[in-house]
């Protein structure tokens, strides 16, 4: 039996995936509208097979593909530029679209990739896509979940990564990535490479990331930091294995234990984890790489307050996604820098704490910390 159409009726990102999952799994109801050839998804996402680089309607009759092969868009005009073409037999860019606001997002889009190099306020994007800046801000956000001026950030950093790939110096890369100077790509609180630009044309190589190893009240804490801030943060029970993943997650920089980052930023952390030290932690500046979308999502969780929850849809309700749950989880699972940006203060509708990489004993033993000092009790034992 197929899930309700609210079910599979997901948010999308930058690209037109399905948020937060550019390449994984196809959601399972959306797989199941799929296998099922149901009619009743047409116009609400098509999906594409990587082997044969054609997509289809979810209704075509086409042989079904194997499901890790399969990618998920918002619509026909996000697989084609993705470098799909559509099924013959289905014919899923004919007909129209029945969310109109899809055909909206489309065609700012379409602007926005053929402008880069201009200024693109809202203003200017609404007439182009035949609609009031007020609801293509709106609608922006709930097809996409980011809004026109993320989009717009995001292209140019994909172009300027491109740029750098081909070898291009970084002031030609920089130019030619649509910004009108380097300063956004520069300045450590929007640099969008997590790396000074010439460091991520080498690939990473030549970066140099000092970390350190502690011990803590749950097991052991690693904390890894650039010149720019911390990039890092994972507990653990062995800190050869705290090790060894640090260095899977940074396979081309410089790595260098002790010393390691500046030793208030290791005492800050440490100390969050009994409940203390909040606002050091959240003064703390970051290195991390993220999309549009995975930023927001850490920005409101730092925004929590000591010693309170909120679940996931009530984040991605405040960020204007009421559906975008599964999309905020993901980009949960996915932050580097645990404690500092604090997703183990997300839980599940109902009060669950299930869902957290470094263990759920410890992310109630965090939340039981940080409720006793914001009382002023004791830590419940």
């Amino acid at each position: 039996m197929l899930m309700p159409q609210t079910q599979y009726d997901e948010r999308y990102d930058t690209e037109g995936h399905v948020a937060g999952r550019p390449t994984a799994r196809v959601p399972d109801s959306a797989w199941r509208a799929i296998l099922s050839r149901d009619a009743s998804a047409d116009g609400k996402f098509v999906y594409a097979v990587r082997t044969t680089r054609i997509y289809c309607r979810p209704s075509c009759s086409s042989r079904k593909p194997r499901r890790d092969h399969v990618e998920m868009f918002a619509g026909p005009a996000f697989a084609e530029r993705a470098g799909y073409r559509a099924c013959k037999r289905c014919d899923p860019a004919m007909g129209s679209v029945p969310d109109r606001g899809v055909a909206l997002v489309q065609r700012a889009c379409a602007y926005i990739d053929a402008h880069l190099d201009d200024a693109l306020p809202l203003a200017t994007l609404a007439r182009a896509a035949h609609g009031s800046s007020a609801h293509l801000q709106r609608t922006f956000k709930r097809v996409l979940g980011v809004s026109p001026r993320a989009y717009v950030a995001a292209k140019r950093e994909e172009r300027l990564r491109g740029a750098l790939r081909t070898g291009h110096s970084v002031g030609r890369a920089v130019f030619e990535a649509g910004y009108a100077s380097g300063r956004p790509v520069y300045g450590a609180a929007a640099a969008p490479l997590g790396m000074t630009p010439a460091t991520y044309r080498r690939g990473g190589a030549g970066a140099t990331m000092r970390y350190t190893i502690v011990d803590s009240p749950l097991g052991h804490l690693l904390v890894a930091a650039t010149d720019r801030g911390v990039c890092s943060v994972k507990l653990g029970d062995r800190a050869s294995a705290l090790e060894a993943d640090l260095r899977s997650e940074f396979p081309a920089a410089q790595l260098e234990r002790e010393p390691g980052p500046p030793r208030p930023w290791v005492a800050a952390i440490r100390a969050s984890l009994a409940g203390k030290a909040a606002a050091d932690v959240a003064a703390l500046p970051l290195d991390v790489r993220a999309t549009a979308f995975q930023r927001r999502v850490w920005d409101a969780l730092r925004r929590i307050p000591l010693g309170e929850t909120r679940t996931y849809a009530e984040v991605a309700a405040g960020l204007g996604a009421p559906s975008g749950a599964r999309a905020v989880a993901r980009a949960c699972a996915t932050n580097p820098v645990a404690i500092v940006v604090p997703c183990h203060r997300v839980i599940r509708t109902g009060g669950a704490t299930s869902g957290y990489r470094w263990g759920l004993a410890r992310k109630e033993a965090l939340l039981d910390a940080e409720r006793a000092v914001s009382s002023g009790g004791k830590r419940r034992s």
